[in-house]
């Protein structure tokens, strides 16, 4: 099921972001060339896909979620970009490809992830993808700039850049994780509920305590699959995070007992969503699948 559903919302997503990243001026191909390239060199679209999960949960229109869906994937590859800059992680392959910087150069990569950054914020207003309420949208401003900034995971990213070379305990790893990785995905969550306008606070916190056990659970994956996965296989280079003496959970809990953890949280997040019915079972499929893929 969960192969169907990503490939008519990855269709349905970049369709949209096409739209979004055409050229304003010609003296802008360039830049917006590398912001392309950026965005539409594959990736599964976990967030887009969180985004139309929640919202379909609810009952509500996928139509009005696609600005939510552009959103959240603009600010992951804007934030993937800047990763891989030599400052940061100095990563050469991203998705199988040259990185951004390495693709075009530096400082054009960087006004490449500021300009994806900016478009974010422009797609959750922009009236041709969702007819919402003016309040509505003001929610939606709000928690992407919560998940993407210095309280989320840009802040996440900070804790990271500080922890290389460090003995983090398994608290301190979560709380850098749900920051780098997870906030998003929060964020994803919430902005899909906030796109259907049918949300109570009860879902919302329902939904919430889904989206923090799949951030998580999409971490500590990822930093199985750094140990287990090949180069290939990942489009990215393997090893990288022991290479740099980063803090990962199979580093401290041993291998097995990350991959149980990371089943733990994904019967957590399950277990949130008790309360939804079939409607919400995207969501339950991608729970299991984040735990499941393999790159």
């Amino acid at each position: 099921m969960i192969a169907s559903y990503q490939g008519r919302c990855q269709a349905r997503v970049d369709t949209a972001l096409q739209q979004l990243l055409r050229p304003q001026l010609d003296e802008l191909a360039r830049l917006y060339e590398a912001m392309r390239y950026s965005v539409m060199n594959g990736g599964k679209r976990i967030r887009p896909l969180l985004v139309y999960g929640a919202c379909e949960a609810l009952g509500g229109d996928l139509a009005n979620a696609d600005g939510a869906a552009c959103a959240v994937e603009l600010i992951h590859a804007y934030s993937l970009v800047h990763d891989d800059l030599p400052a940061m992680d100095d990563d050469d392959l991203r998705r199988g490809q040259p990185t951004t910087h390495k693709a075009f150069d530096e400082a054009c990569a960087i006004l490449a992830g500021d300009g994806l950054q900016a478009l974010a914020f422009s797609a959750l207003s922009d009236a041709t993808l969702g007819q919402l309420g003016d309040s509505t949208r003001l929610q939606m401003v709000r928690a992407l700039a919560q998940g993407a900034g210095a309280a989320g995971m840009v802040g996440g990213q900070a804790i990271d850049l500080g922890s290389v070379g460090m003995k983090l305990d398994q608290a301190a790893l979560e709380q850098m994780h749900r920051h780098k990785t997870g906030a998003l995905i929060e964020a994803s969550v919430v902005l899909g509920a906030l796109a259907s306008e049918r949300a109570r606070p009860d879902d919302l916190k329902a939904l919430k305590t889904y989206a923090r056990a799949v951030g998580l659970a999409f971490q500590v994956q990822d930093d199985i699959l750094d140990v287990e996965s090949d180069t290939a296989t990942l489009g990215k280079r393997q090893g990288a995070d022991i290479a740099r003496d980063k803090p990962t959970y199979p580093a401290l809990l041993g291998l097995e007992a990350a991959k149980a953890y990371a089943e733990e949280l994904r019967d957590q997040a399950l277990h949130a969503l008790r309360p939804f019915s079939a409607s919400a079972e995207p969501l339950r499929e991608l729970a299991r699948y984040i735990v499941e893929r393999r790159s």
